[in-house]
């Protein structure tokens, strides 16, 4: 099966991080494709840079359908244009805050997000409701580290090693869900670290996805997800009027 993860910021370097986590848990017979838009944000890190990270998103699906990729997964914890792609997609699309806390869910009755920076807070706590995760969502903690200095801080790894650990012990949780794909490479240390289960919502996207592929599942056709019609679009976006779609 072929799996799309789209890093919905330009950003190469973390493409590049975002590749290795998605690649360790692939399936023998899976190839995964990581990509970014050539538009849009550098970072993703507010409402207005998830908005505009949108058309560069569905650009990427638009091309992956075309090669006849079986399943998505957009690797920002904010999930920008989630249900935009859905439309977009004939297979299954994830996203990583979505599928990190379902996973959470399954291993303890309690789990806590650690994010970048605390402006991102309550996009968590909004998606947590969403998703159906408040019962489960004891706590969202910045760390305040910006994206783009997540793998340029050496101290990193320490700063949210501990973040976890407190969040932990304050929330009374009892796993930990990173809050950034750029966080990736970091779960496995942090969890031997701190003795709790540490979920990387890249990994746990790409797992599902291939399980749903597995499965012979599909978007379905019908209601909301249904392929958007065409119409014409103005200015900067006239091309998206004929998006082709399944």
């Amino acid at each position: 099966m072929r799996i799309r993860v789209i890093n919905p910021n330009t950003t190469e370097a973390m493409t590049t991080s975002i590749a290795a986590a998605a690649e360790s848990v692939a399936w023998p017979g899976t190839s995964v494709t990581t990509v970014n838009p050539s538009m849009g944000p550098v970072s993703i890190e507010s409402h207005y840079d998830e908005a505009l990270s949108v058309p560069g998103i569905l650009t990427e699906i638009r091309r992956a359908e075309s090669e006849g990729t079986a399943g998505y997964v957009l690797a920002c914890f904010g999930d920008p244009g989630l249900d935009a792609a859905r439309e977009l997609a004939t297979g299954p699309v994830l996203g990583i805050a979505e599928a990190a806390m379902h996973m959470a869910s399954h291993l303890g009755r309690g789990f806590s997000v650690v994010t970048t920076l605390e402006r991102t807070v309550g996009r968590a706590w909004d998606l947590a409701e969403r998703y159906g995760m408040s019962r489960f969502c004891r706590g969202v903690h910045g760390c305040d580290i910006a994206v783009l200095e997540l793998d340029q801080n050496p101290s990193t790894k320490d700063i949210l090693t501990e973040r976890c650990r407190r969040a932990a012990h304050d929330d009374d949780s009892e796993v930990i869900v990173l809050g950034c794909a750029g966080m990736a490479g970091l779960c496995r240390d942090i969890s031997r670290e701190i003795g709790l289960p540490v979920i990387d919502g890249v990994a746990a996207a790409v797992n599902l996805v291939q399980s749903l592929v597995s499965m012979g599942l599909r978007k379905s056709g019908r209601g909301e997800f249904a392929a958007p019609l065409i119409k014409p679009y103005a200015g900067l976006l006239d091309s998206f009027g004929s998006l082709p779609t399944g």
